[in-house]
Formats: structure tokens, C-alpha cells, sequence
């Protein structure tokens, strides 16, 4: 993922090994101290019996510990970074065989998936006891885990770092025909309310007809959407490019006037952290309408550096777009505060020593830097 590939290439101050089952796009993300260890024989069998007998989360096993063990012993890890808190689960084994600490860091998606089900709460709980420390991209993510169980004092907040000085802020000149040209960026799943975004918009391209909207990513919901848009009359309206890259994303969020992020919990506990093609569109000059949604409101203050609205609620978000686009100082106030506020809350830089202060912290540092 690109936000862990960029944190990982930013550190400094220590020197990161990557062990993973398999390597992809090497071109993409290029990156040596990778050591990949492959998946036993018995893997998918070994799933199937713990979710599907015993309901319960996978973990990996004896031979598989040993295995990682030697690999960071041979690297002389003084510090093992876990991410995601489902991935930590499957790894609570090495977790408590390897005698140095282990740090685990919480994204959104992973916080609250399964949890009702108590065997994966239980799991959940023990892994939580198992590490130093607990890193949460928001403040609500952190409160989440506080609720079932997790000490306060392994919580901390580790920020998304955001490369500000390669997304070049442009002040965007507002269309006097009505052409407003909205966009949205992300995996194309519930949480990230695309519906809410469709029904708003298909509204506003009733007052303004040569508005269009761009939705940028892939993911299971695509075809429903598309049939979506269409059944809304707003299927020449509405385009779907699938993955882009950072150029042209980047090209994207320039050429276009107001970003929609609207997210919201799924049926499955599924929540955001604070998601990071909202703060590069911050970042860029776009002012984004999102929702009051788990970290959301942490990087956004409403009427100020962006619009906030509840979830899924699509006249809200509506009202608030129409009464945006007819006042158009004040989305240029908030297009400025939206960057700025991205500036100082999210530059990559301070985040990755951050995030080098926690290993710091994890093999032995005193510091007293508890949740808050």
C-alpha cells in the first residue's frame, strides 16, 4: 500500500526490513531489504480449520514462528512493526515467542471487523496485551480500541504522512457556466460512501446539467455503481477510470473543483481512519465535503478547512453543495485552510519521526507519551 510504502522509505533514524509472503510491482515500489518467506503447504488448509471449525481467526504455526524468528534474528531486529491489528491476530504466536517488542499499527479497516464474534474478540484482546505499543491513525480509532479492552497507556497516535512538498497547492478558478467538476478517489467499497456521493450528486446536476463526476479506483462495488448512475440519469455524467497513478491523480484533483468523501460505517464494523486521497486533495487546493465520520472530523474543521455532514445523509450533502457553489469566496477560504491544516497536521517528515520516536520508545526509551 502506498502510505506504508512511504513511510517505510522515509525513515531515517532506523534501518527498516520488510518481510512479506510475496513481492508485486517491484517497478512501483522499489525497495531491497525485502525478505520474502513465502506460504506453507498447509496454509489454506490451516485457515479453513480455524475459521470454519473452530470460528475462530487463523494463526500461523510452530514451524511458521520459527521461521520468522530466524529471519529476524539474522537481520538483528530490534523491534518488530506489525501492520494491521487482523495481521497482528494471525501473528500473536510470534508475537509471544519473540522475545523483543512488538508494535502493532491500526488503519481503520481493522479496528472493529469480526469483533462480535468472541473468538476474534478474545484474540483481539490477547494480541492487544501481547505488544509494546498500539499506533492508531486517529483519535477515535484509539478510543475504539480503549472500549474493548486495550490499555490506555500502549495507545498512540501515528498520523498519515502526507508528502505536502510533491502535491503543488493550485487555487482553482470557479466555473462561471456551471461546469463544476467533482471527483472522488478510493477503493471502491461501502464505507466510502459512493451511493451517498451518487444521489447527492445526481441533485446538484439537476440545478447545474454540465457538472460531471469522476470517480477514480476499483474495487467489488464498481458494476453496482455504474448501474447506479444510470438508474439515476446520470450515467454520461458520471465516469469511472478505474486506477490512476499519483501523476494522474494528481492531474485529476487539478483539473477538477470539489472533492466528495462521504464515508461510513459498513455493515460490517468496516470504518476509516483518516483516509489519505482526502488530505492529498487538501493538500492540492480541492475543498472536500466528507462526513462526521471516525477520523474524519480530526483533519477537518467544519466551515473552515472543509464541509462536514452526518452519514449517508445525501440531502445534507446536497444543501451543502448548492449553498457552496453560490458562494464562492468562501470555498476559496476553505480550499486555503484545507491545505494548510494538511501542512501542519499530516507533513510526511514529522510523522516519520514520530513514528521513529515510538521504536525508540518500544526498546526502552522512559518517555510518558500516552493516549489522549
Amino acid at each position: 500500500m502506498l502510505h506504508i510504502y512511504r513511510q517505510i522509505t522515509s525513515l531515517t533514524r532506523v534501518s527498516p526490513v520488510v518481510i512479506a509472503q510475496k513481492r508485486e510491482e517491484a517497478e512501483r515500489y522499489p525497495f531491497d531489504r525485502i525478505t520474502v518467506v513465502g506460504q506453507p503447504v498447509m496454509h489454506f488448509a490451516r485457515r479453513f480449520w480455524f475459521k470454519q471449525i473452530r470460528a475462530a481467526p487463523w494463526q500461523i504455526s510452530k514451524r511458521e514462528v520459527n521461521t520468522l524468528v530466524g529471519v529476524l534474528e539474522n537481520a538483528q531486529a530490534k523491534v518488530l512493526h506489525i501492520y494491521f491489528g487482523h495481521i497482528a491476530v494471525h501473528l500473536l504466536p510470534l508475537i509471544r515467542a519473540w522475545e523483543k517488542p512488538s508494535v502493532v499499527s491500526f488503519h481503520g479497516a481493522d479496528v472493529m471487523v469480526d469483533l462480535e464474534k468472541p473468538a476474534y474478540l478474545a484474540a483481539t484482546k490477547q494480541m492487544l496485551e501481547a505488544v509494546r505499543l498500539v499506533l492508531v491513525r486517529s483519535e477515535s480509532l484509539g478510543q475504539a480500541l480503549i472500549e474493548i479492552g486495550c490499555s490506555v497507556q500502549k495507545v498512540r497516535i501515528q498520523r498519515t504522512g502526507i508528502p505536502v512538498d510533491e502535491i503543488p497547492f493550485r487555487i482553482r478558478v470557479w466555473p462561471g457556466d456551471g461546469a463544476w467538476k467533482f471527483v472522488q478517489a478510493c477503493r471502491l467499497i461501502e464505507k466510502k460512501g459512493l451511493t451517498t456521493s451518487l444521489l447527492a450528486f445526481a441533485k446538484f446536476a439537476s440545478r447545474y446539467p454540465q457538472s460531471t463526476f469522476t470517480i477514480a479506483g476499483e474495487g467489488p462495488l464498481r458494476s453496482e455503481l455504474e448501474a447506479r448512475a444510470r438508474e439515476l440519469g446520470i450515467g454520461d455524467k458520471v465516469s469511472f477510470p478505474s486506477f490512476v497513478s499519483q501523476a494522474q491523480l494528481r492531474e485529476l484533483f487539478h483539473r477538477s473543483h470539489i472533492f466528495l468523501h462521504p464515508s461510513e460505517r459498513g455493515a460490517d464494523g468496516n470504518q476509516e481512519g483518516v483516509p489519505n486521497s482526502m488530505l492529498e486533495a487538501m493538500a492540492s487546493g480541492l475543498p472536500v465535503f466528507a462526513t462526521e465520520h471516525g477520523g474524519i472530523p480530526e483533519a477537518i474543521e467544519h466551515g473552515k478547512s472543509g464541509i462536514l455532514v452526518r452519514e449517508s445523509d445525501d440531502d445534507a450533502l446536497t444543501r451543502a453543495l448548492l449553498d457552496a457553489v453560490a458562494h464562492p469566496d468562501q470555498l476559496t477560504a476553505i480550499a486555503r485552510n484545507g491545505a494548510d491544516s494538511v501542512r501542519q497536521k499530516f507533513e510526511q517528515t514529522a510523522q516519520t519521526r514520530t513514528l521513529e520516536d515510538y521504536y525508540f520508545e518500544a526498546i526502552g526509551s522512559k518517555q510518558d507519551r500516552s493516549f489522549r
